[in-house]
């Protein structure tokens, strides 16, 4: 009874923000202004989602541009992941221990931002490059060692029955570890995903064209916008009204706008989720 009430609260712990964030973007500015946040809009109000949706051609192309990063980075780094934890976690391979300290090693220690500025600039050639947003995530220590902390558990004999029948190593890793590895793969494909539809940060290093913008980098600069023009609304010259600007709302709404797909896609891997992560955490 005291765990299920814990977790109860719990839940609320993390629902409560959501919905409030939420609530914020459907009120009206006055309104929060003069009663504060609640949860429930007290003066309902779409103006900050007219305001951002105004010219959509912006905001749709930061869309498209992370979809085609997440998806495209999501599939290159969870085959990568499984190919590498694979390797390591084959018994019969001479150089299994080697590999593992040396992932391992990497997870502990990073080159800094300087060297891995230099290196993806000068010597990979990816800035102002889509694949400047996909490249550098394409592997992560944690990942392969928890994929291969599940795959230990894979029996060998499978290997060994489908080696006797013939299949090569391809065969046998496509058809046969990958299919029983599925809550495994679907646990650090949502991992990746995130990491990918979340970051702003390999764009605002490494990208300066607007078409290549993603959409958490276009976020950031919004709120960064409207902080300036909140801030200094005395001090500056423009042509608009901003007297007037839901510049709480606005933040709130772009904020659900950027977060929304995932919040839908999360649910309906749950299952493989926990399964994955459980079961994988056992041993690493």
């Amino acid at each position: 009874m005291v765990i299920n009430v814990f977790f109860c609260l719990l839940s609320l712990a993390f629902i409560v923000p959501l919905v409030l964030v939420i609530s914020i973007s459907l009120t009206d500015e006055n309104s929060l202004l003069k009663n504060g946040f609640r949860l429930f809009p007290q003066e309902f109000s779409l103006k900050a989602y007219k305001i951002i949706l105004d010219a959509p051609d912006t905001l749709l192309n930061a869309y498209g541009i992370t979809i085609l990063v997440t998806v495209v980075g999501t599939f290159i780094g969870l085959l990568f992941t499984s190919l590498t934890a694979y390797t390591i976690s084959r018994r019969d391979y001479r150089y299994r221990q080697i590999l593992t300290l040396y992932v391992f090693f990497t997870s502990l220690f990073s080159g800094g931002l300087v060297p891995f500025y230099i290196l993806v600039t000068q010597y990979l050639h990816l800035k102002d490059s889509i694949w400047a947003l996909i490249v550098p995530y394409l592997l992560s220590p944690f990942y392969i060692l928890v994929m291969k902390g599940f795959m230990d558990k894979l029996p060998i004999e499978i290997v060994e029955s489908a080696k006797i029948d013939g299949a090569n190593e391809w065969r046998i890793f496509f058809t046969m570890v990958l299919p029983l590895s599925l809550p495994v793969l679907v646990t650090i494909g949502l991992f990746i995903s995130f990491q990918y539809w979340n970051d702003w940060w390999l764009g605002l290093l490494f990208i300066d064209t607007q078409n290549l913008v993603p959409l958490q980098l276009l976020l950031y600069r919004v709120m960064s916008t409207i902080d300036f023009l909140s801030n200094n609304i005395g001090t500056i010259n423009v042509s608009v009204d901003l007297s007037d600007f839901p510049s709480l709302s606005a933040r709130m709404a772009m904020a659900v706008l950027a977060a929304g797909p995932m919040m839908i896609v999360f649910p309906m891997f749950q299952r493989f989720f926990i399964s994955g992560l459980t079961v994988g955490s056992i041993k690493g």
